[in-house]
């Protein structure tokens, strides 16, 4: 009944808010599960006070308790998951999707679910992550919550990233992303990963220096990815790039670029030298952040990183700067000695050929996107060699009897 605003509207007005935040406090997975439900579809009521739920009802208190005891399960008992009742599964998942709402819908009172961090962390570093299904229920819903909540403060800091073992939340999310952009496909990955993309990058941001560079050798191209064009190898981060420029995947393709340009300081040309022209061009012109002119010759030299002191590239070897391979592994193209006569007739049929290409544009088999593309990135950036002799004064009349 619940899922109609009209009753919604109804349970609300008879204030039953009040008295399903008391009943939330019973140590009752059945009561969690059933009670959780309830204030979460009447989260979407305009009407609801999240805020005098939280303050006056205990809320936050009530969500953040349910999700500790979960956790207890895991320090106390040494419960394994196939010992866990379902409906212990299925409750902590209602609340967590509470926790998630409440935090949307009310950013303001954020703060009052922190306890609930330490639970969380608990939780998804004891359970095990599935390879066919690594972001299932709760997993899911435990790096949904974790976006929501405020980590920026100092406490919170250190509870994501401890002094004892600074990666090992971290280290859980890269597994998890891992897993998943090795089993997902285009829709699922829409929906499921792009959650924890968003928490890397939010992690990015909070982190000290040194998880930060190590958030870099983790998710940027190494130097053994080099030894072919990026994106070429089966490393977690030759997929994120091959899921950058995925045509399918739109919301995927924009979170995975951001998080490299992140990684790469919103420096543009670093985020050239870090994964190569040919996977940054894209996101770079379509948020119009300029390239300096350098870029494509800077990083094409061996001496790239001393020009560079926030290079995340370690090697010092020189790499092609538009598919980021080292120069020293490309495959040697055999090209043979020409004369000047017979570069000049190459030169006439590489003219033709566009020409014709120019045609095919012009009779709508080819778009003209396509053609403005490769002019706007600098890839092609050629004219019609007799519009330019005209425009140049360089054609004069000739009679016929002079045309011999």
């Amino acid at each position: 009944m619940l899922l109609k605003p009209e009753t919604r509207k109804i349970y609300l007005d008879l204030g039953y808010g009040a008295k399903a935040c008391n009943k939330l406090k019973n140590d009752n997975r059945d009561d969690e599960f059933l009670v959780s439900r309830i204030i979460f579809l009447t989260t979407y009521d305009p009407s609801v006070d999240l805020e005098k739920m939280i303050d006056q009802h205990h809320l936050a208190e009530h969500i953040c308790l349910n999700i500790g005891r979960f956790a207890k399960q895991y320090t106390t008992k040494q419960k394994s998951v196939k010992e866990l009742d379902p409906m212990e599964n299925m409750a902590l998942v209602e609340s967590l999707k509470l926790l998630f709402n409440v935090t949307h819908f009310c950013p303001q009172r954020t703060g009052a679910f922190s306890p609930a961090l330490p639970s969380i962390l608990v939780i998804l570093n004891k359970r095990p992550i599935m390879a066919s299904k690594p972001l299932e229920a709760p997993t899911n819903s435990l790096v949904n919550a974790l976006l929501n909540l405020n980590l920026a403060g100092r406490e919170n800091v250190e509870r994501m990233f401890p002094k004892v073992a600074p990666n090992v939340n971290l280290d859980r999310l890269l597994d998890i992303l891992d897993k998943a952009t090795k089993i997902y496909v285009d829709d699922e990955l829409e929906g499921m990963v792009s959650p924890l993309l968003a928490l890397l990058r939010k992690l990015y941001e909070i982190a000290p220096e040194e998880i930060k560079s190590y958030m870099k050798g983790q998710l940027l191209p190494s130097d053994a990815d080099r030894k072919q064009p990026l994106g070429r190898a089966e490393t977690l981060s030759a997929r994120l790039l091959r899921l950058s420029s995925g045509a399918t995947t739109p919301q995927i393709r924009e979170s995975i670029s951001t998080l490299l340009f992140d990684l790469s300081d919103q420096d543009a040309t670093m985020m050239v030298q870090n994964i190569g022209y040919g996977f940054a061009s894209g996101f770079l012109f379509s948020h119009n952040v300029p390239i300096p002119e350098n870029a494509l010759e800077a990083w094409s030299t061996s001496d790239s990183n001393a020009s560079n002191p926030k290079a995340s590239i370690e090697s010092s070897k020189a790499f092609n700067p538009i598919t980021g391979q080292h120069l020293d592994a490309e495959p040697v193209v055999e090209v043979p000695n020409m004369t000047q006569a017979e570069k000049e007739r190459e030169a006439e049929r590489l003219y033709v050929l566009f020409e014709r290409y120019l045609h095919l544009v012009l009779f709508g088999i080819v778009t003209l996107t396509s053609v403005i593309r490769l002019r706007q990135t600098g890839v092609m950036n050629v004219e019609n060699p007799v519009a330019t002799a005209m425009r140049e004064g360089r054609f004069v009349d000739v009679d016929d009897d002079d045309s011999d």
